[in-house]
């Protein structure tokens, strides 16, 4: 008997059926062990000794490795073809060593690309050993982030109250990020015009051009930058003879694009589907692991996490014989298209994403298929496809038109072009991030050179220069990988822990920096600048490619990073909170303190207006206050205007039944309206003053919506049952009706002050018959199935603490890259056996935390959770100010105290 591991268990059940009754294929379910998140789990004054530790659910799959070892003849490690499959087939290996689980059965290591039979009996006809530059490059990567998180996030926390974690990669990627959104700030607009000519030849076609010259001098986009010159330009043309002086049409060709990388199919993926970068790798890794077609289970795509772009002979012939078959031979090249990877930085090169079969044609597949499985292999196999097909033939044509006015000669040109053959084109078109101007792709009517056109309009537009745009997710990563910055494998994780962070927010599509996101990088670039830089981080990485490539030793690496980088900790360690304060004060001017339209001081405090205007720090973040407090109490949030908040104090009108002042005011906790001022008698009565419900923006609220939101909570009505009244109001948890202890959302915040009896009868009756479902009830939660071993329905629920799946009182918690919406019935039966094996009872509570991700799309995520861990462990304070320990567990024997995180 032959054992065989590999990562998932779904790859287990697929590659046991090729293999049959002479091979056990186990699964270890990603990484067996990890460094645990402690002081200490990486040494550098122990030449960087890493100290492994193995969980509790780990274990047993170990030991049942070890068990099934016994007897057996041989033990093939067929993790992933990439690093960290190597790291997971290294891990699995040093503990069946520790454990002497081996003794006299020889080890093999084979990779494969795809989960085919072919694929899986080729691999195991060519085993090799464990590549160890490949492991040393993991062992680099790992012991550099954890440094990086558990040296550096402690020093946020004392620097920066609010603050979660930074990391090596992370950090860089939201300066991209905050950069981009200082630039818009900072960005001035620009006036222009356009100017167009629409014109007819004598066959009466008609078309336009567009002015480029006069006088003998060009005229670029920009240079007309008033209206009044613009209207100089229009009235001329407006008495204008006009004349064709030059046609020129040429021959043009494109090429189609390579097949997928890894960071190419997320960028297509989010720019073609919406998907984020987690979400298309979840899919990937689904059709990679396999999918049951007709009662086999076949894996659909070749191996997901590549930097490689080219294919294989074989798959090249089989695409090019399916092009031939369903689109017909002229579509075909004479000779099979190479491709060549132009990244510098290109490592661990597999093959591209492709179709392991491409007569699997997408609609035949999709019945298998759920809906974004089907759109996303869909996409994978038109792009690889396409990259095999015919370029496409096109003919770009150029008219010039000189238009005579007295003694002043105008130039206008036209463009446009047709497409000849369509080849590639006729089955796919690579995304762009921003819309191209489309003035070449429209078609010219016949022009001849030398003929009279007809005027039929002369039109002027006035245009503004507009600011970079905000990165997109797709175009996050594409810059990533233009400066070198992390591994596309990596890619999907950085920008999921940016997120669960609170350092960016997706808006429209598009990546937001968050007040606190913006301090942390202000406070790294100011203190720790070299850290936060492109050209190092990118220059990193290529040392760490080197590492894999066996040139440099991975120890070499570390120690030249961490002599300069602990000096730079220890410089800031002394350093006091408002020296802090200060720096970012300077270097966030802009974006904290706009310059008032008056000109007047930016930082002056509106509310005393002897006070300054400073960054201050609290228990949930950065907020901005008087340098006068405690006597002035003003505050707002970091960024005037950040999340619908306003700066100041903005005038909406008078209550006509006070008389009273009704003002917007920005908080710290976003905008508000308030009701008069506040007296500054001892025991005067406060002002009245409401929030702003969710969904309505500072701009929507007049003083009608405002007297309205004042007035909360109101009566709707009695409820016709028991005339109690039913009351509408704005909550923690948003707008809502009550009746009783029975409480009902509200979905519009508007509707709060405009429900009706009807209304909200209707919505309170379905909380009573919903109990589970009402504010302080249980959430019943998603059916997911049946366990398929212990029978009973298994559900996902919203829990306090986030999502997690529940079966017969066992709680899991759900992990940060898996939803409640996409959790399939396989991983939630894993998950909830794996807390069960670490003793999950049928207690009612909190649940612990779920076992770790299968697979290590980590880098980023791991140090910033060990350091997360530490803090959390580093003890406990009452309100007094003294330590608090954490009970023991009974009947455990008595371990050293933890080290507490530096002060």
């Amino acid at each position: 008997m032959n054992i065989v591991v590999v990562e998932s268990p779904a790859k287990a059940k697929t590659i046991n059926k090729y293999l049959g009754p002479d091979y056990e294929v186990l699964a270890s379910f990603g990484h067996i062990r990890d460094l645990p998140a402690k002081d200490g789990s990486v040494d550098p004054e122990q030449d960087f000794r890493m100290i492994w530790e193995v969980d509790a659910k780990s274990n047993q799959r170990v030991n049942d490795i070890a068990r099934a070892l016994k007897g057996a003849d041989k033990l093939i490690l067929a993790t992933d073809p990439d690093r960290e499959g190597e790291a997971i087939s290294w891990h699995v290996l040093e503990v069946l060593r520790q454990k002497k689980a081996l003794t006299k059965q020889p080890v093999e290591r084979v990779v494969f690309n795809a989960i085919t039979k072919q694929s899986i009996l080729d691999a195991m006809k060519h085993p090799r050993a464990i590549d160890t530059a490949l492991v040393d490059a993991y062992l680099a990567r790992r012991a550099l982030d954890y440094l990086v998180g558990f040296t550096l996030s402690p020093v946020l926390w004392r620097k920066l109250p609010g603050a979660r974690s930074a990391g090596r990669v992370q950090s860089v990627a939201l300066r991209l990020v905050c950069d981009r959104e200082l630039e818009i700030e900072k960005f001035v607009a620009r006036e222009y015009w356009s100017i167009v000519a629409r014109l007819a030849t004598p066959r009466n076609d008609v078309f336009e051009a567009r002015l480029v010259g006069a006088d003998g001098q060009k005229i670029q986009r920009l240079d007309i930058g008033s209206g009044a010159e613009a209207e100089a330009f229009t009235r001329d043309l407006e008495n204008a003879a006009f004349k064709v002086v030059s046609v020129e049409a040429k021959p043009a060709r494109r090429n189609p694009p390579p097949p997928f990388t890894t960071s190419t199919m997320q960028q297509e993926a989010s720019r073609k589907l919406g998907f984020s970068p987690a979400h298309t790798m979840r899919l990937a890794q689904r059709l990679y692991e396999g999918i049951d077609i007709g009662g086999e289970t076949v894996g659909l795509i070749t191996y997901m996490r590549t930097d490689g772009i080219d294919m294989a002979p074989e798959a090249i012939t089989a695409v090019r014989g399916m092009i031939g078959k369903q689109y017909g031979k002229d579509y075909v090249p004479d000779a099979p298209r190479q491709y060549q990877n132009k990244s510098k930085n290109a490592q661990e090169a597999h093959e591209a994403v492709r179709p392991t079969d491409p007569n699997r044609l997408p609609n035949n597949v999709a019945r298998s298929l759920d809906r974004d499985q089907a759109r996303l292999y869909e996409l994978i196999w038109n792009r690889a496809v396409a990259s095999q097909m015919q370029g496409a033939e096109l003919e770009r044509t150029t008219v010039d038109i000189a238009a005579k006015v007295g003694a002043r000669n105008i130039e206008l040109r036209a463009t446009g072009q047709v497409v000849k053959f369509d080849g590639f084109l006729t089955l796919y078109q690579e995304g762009q991030d921003e819309a191209a101007d489309d003035d070449e792709s429209r078609r010219l009517p016949a022009v001849n050179e030398g003929e009279a056109l007809a005027k039929q309009a002369i039109t002027s537009t006035q245009h503004f220069t507009e600011p970079p745009p905000r990165y997109s997710e797709a175009a996050l990563v594409k810059r990533m990988e233009e400066l070198g910055i992390g591994r596309p494998s990596t890619y999907a994780a950085i920008l999921q822990v940016l997120q669960d962070r609170g350092y960016v927010r997706i808006d429209k599509k598009r990546l937001m920096p968050e007040d606190k996101g913006r301090v942390v990088v202000g406070f790294l670039e100011s203190f720790f600048q070299k850290y936060v830089e492109y050209d190092f981080t990118a220059n990193l990485e290529e040392q760490l490619d080197r590492v894999s490539n066996n040139e440099v030793a991975w120890k070499t690496v570390l120690h030249d990073f961490w002599t300069d980088f602990i000096g730079a900790v220890n410089d800031i360690k002394e350093l006091r909170v408002t020296n802090v304060l200060d720096a970012l004060n300077d270097l966030l001017e802009p974006h904290i303190f706009p310059q008032p339209a008056d000109g007047s001081d930016r930082r002056k405090c509106p509310n005393c207006e002897t006070g300054k205007l400073s960054l201050k720090l609290g228990r949930f973040g950065a907020f901005i206050g008087c340098s006068n407090y405690p006597e002035c109490n003003f505050t707002r949030q970091m960024t005037p205007g950040a999340q619908g908040g306003v700066s100041g104090t903005k005038v909406i009108g008078e209550d006509p039944a006070t008389g009273l002042e009704v003002t917007l005011r920005g908080g710290r906790f976003g905008p508000y309206l308030q009701l008069g001022e506040a007296s500054k008698e001892k025991d005067a009565e406060k002002p009245k003053r409401a929030g702003i419900p969710k969904g309505v923006t500072p701009d929507d609220v007049d003083l009608e919506k405002a007297l309205g939101l004042l007035a909360l909570p109101r009566d709707v009505g009695p409820h016709p049952e028991d005339g109690e009244m039913i009351v509408a109001g704005i909550g923690r948890f948003g707008p809502y009706v009550k009746h009783g202890k029975v409480y009902a959302s509200l979905e519009d915040g508007d509707e709060v002050m405009t429900v009706g009896l009807n209304r909200a009868v209707t919505l309170i009756a379905e909380k009573k018959l919903k109990p589970g479902r009402s504010r302080f009830g249980a959430d019943p939660g998603k059916p997911l199935g049946d366990h398929p071993d212990k029978g009973g329905p298994i559900v996902v629920k919203k829990g306090r603490y986030g999502p997690y799946v529940s079966h017969d009182g066992v709680n899991a918690t759900l992990p940060n890259d898996i939803t409640p919406e996409m959790v399939t019935l396989e991983q939630a039966v894993s998950l909830i056996d794996a807390r069960a094996a670490m003793g999950g009872g049928k207690k009612k509570g909190k649940a612990k935390a779920a076992p770790k991700k299968a697979k290590a799309d980590k880098a980023e995520a791991k140090p910033e959770a060990a350091a997360s861990t530490a803090r959390r462990a580093a003890g406990r304070k009452t309100a007094s100010g003294k330590a608090v320990k954490a009970a023991a567990p009974k009947k455990a024997a008595p371990k050293p105290a933890r080290k507490k995180a530096a002060d």
